[in-house]
């Protein structure tokens, strides 16, 4: 059976700031300029899972459940809230709310709940028209 690959887009709105709680704001700003305050982006997530095409199955995997998944793990936990406040790994001391951070954290969270049978292939996380990260599983 051929391999296929779906993939869904969602946007959000979101504020976040970059910033390590063991340094000086001085440090922080040095590192991470603007970035260390907080500030909004509208993101772009894109989520690619894969599975052998099945005729009976109509495709990759029923799409209204990886709406409801993207739903649940992504748009109602960040739209329109601060990264750092919405998830406790981006707290103060945690993860750093970092686009690259941003796409394993949504790696974890999708991954384990995809039907048997299906995987995910790819995750990308767009901060603008000119920025994006993807993580591809692995280490």
């Amino acid at each position: 059976m051929p391999i296929c690959y779906l993939t869904r887009i969602v946007e959000f709105s979101a504020t976040h700031r970059i910033r390590r709680a063991d340094w000086t704001a001085e440090q922080n700003t040095a590192e991470f300029g603007r970035a260390a305050t907080e500030h909004g982006h509208r993101y772009q997530c894109r989520v690619t899972v894969k599975a052998p095409l099945r005729a009976e199955a109509g495709g990759v995997m029923s799409l209204p459940l990886l709406d409801t998944l993207l739903d649940e793990e992504v748009v109602r936990r960040f739209d329109g809230k601060s990264i750092n406040a919405a998830a406790p790994e981006f707290a103060d001391g945690r993860r750093l709310a970092t686009g690259e951070a941003l796409t394993v954290y949504v790696w974890e969270r999708i991954a384990p709940r995809l039907p048997s049978g299906v995987q995910l292939h790819a995750v990308r996380v767009q901060e603008g028209p000119h920025l994006y990260s993807e993580y591809f599983g692995g280490e």
